[in-house]
């Protein structure tokens, strides 16, 4: 039988455990075990002045898991850099879209991102080590993470409390139908899976064009007219690898029209980008195509895969002097 005093009883440490374990990026449920909680916690101790007490401490655990958990990947993220933020794009479930998506909000927002970044999915994942890697200083670093992850946590229980009897009916239900559950919850997460696995094909197989290798564009460089090359990196991404393809443009993947205006269609574009499986890079050669460019391809590998082949970087240009797509 479904204990409400059982949960709300060990609940803070419960809530400590999931909220420390999804910071580190494990697949916890988080976010249902702060609902069930405060579910818990509302009908074991109904309007009793202890209820205060209970929520109280549960949101300070849920605090103070999210800011430990956070504090690795901030550190990874100060030492590491960007080898830290390729290893949280592999845990994000959106890892396709993550860096592009963090980098926007933080390049707008800056460390006051981490307070509405658990909202948002990825988000919090690539934003923390983004923080470390960017050099935010910690006391700022952890008193909007700390901010963040109380709004969160404050939320979700604010919801088991409101549907506390809601809650306690499907538990009730649960209960009723025994291993019969198990199997339900089981094949929706399986069908869920199965989802995630065939939207991951279905955007794979959208993204499928003619790429070019380092070696390749090497080569082109010495034909005329050279190839325009594009680092549509963010600047914060520039930032933590302050190097580029010699030659290339800055641009946006988002300003393809003004881009079609400003060149030949003849020409050879290459973009390069920061994104696990150079997404970005993929979408905007696909839309340069669209509007008429004849020959756009991403660089597999970006910048790492130039490197790694031999051929020389330069240093991003000073700020006020970069090039930029016109």
């Amino acid at each position: 039988m479904f204990s409400h005093e059982l949960i709300a009883q060990y609940g803070a440490l419960v809530v400590f455990l999931s909220v420390l374990g999804a910071s580190l990026g494990l697949p916890v449920p988080a976010m249902p075990t702060l609902i069930t909680v405060g579910a818990s916690i509302t009908i074991a101790t109904g309007a009793q002045q202890s209820a205060v007490s209970h929520f109280a401490s549960t949101l300070g655990a849920a605090a103070l898991g999210g800011v430990l958990g956070d504090l690795v990947w901030y550190e990874g993220g100060r030492r590491f850099g960007e080898r830290t933020l390729r290893t949280v794009c592999l845990l994000s479930s959106s890892r396709d879209s993550c860096v592009r998506k963090t980098e926007r909000f933080f390049g707008r927002w800056g460390v006051r991102v981490l307070i509405v970044a658990r909202f948002v999915p990825g988000l919090s994942l690539v934003a923390v080590p983004l923080c470390g890697a960017m050099a935010v200083r910690l006391r700022y670093f952890i008193a909007c993470d700390c901010a963040g992850v109380a709004l969160w946590a404050s939320i979700a229980l604010a919801i088991g409390g409101a549907f506390a009897a809601q809650i306690d009916l499907l538990f009730a239900v649960i209960s009723h139908l025994g291993w019969r559950a198990l199997g339900i919850v089981a094949s929706a997460l399986a069908l869920y899976c199965c989802y995630r696995y065939c939207r991951h094909l279905m955007l794979s197989k959208a993204l499928e064009t003619s790429r070019i290798d380092a070696v390749e564009l090497h080569g082109l460089l010495t034909d005329e007219p050279r190839p325009v090359i594009f680092d549509i990196r963010s600047p914060e991404r520039r930032t933590l690898d302050p190097f580029v393809i010699p030659g290339a443009v800055f641009a946006d993947e988002r300003e393809c029209s003004e881009i079609v205006r400003a060149y030949d269609a003849n020409r050879t574009f290459v973009i390069y980008c920061s994104c696990p499986g150079e997404v970005s890079a993929a979408w905007m050669a696909g839309r340069l195509r669209r509007a008429g460019i004849s020959l756009a391809l991403p660089l597999t590998g970006g910048i790492d895969a130039w490197r790694d082949a031999g051929f020389n970087v330069a240093p991003v240009p000073a700020a006020g002097s970069e090039r930029r797509a016109q």
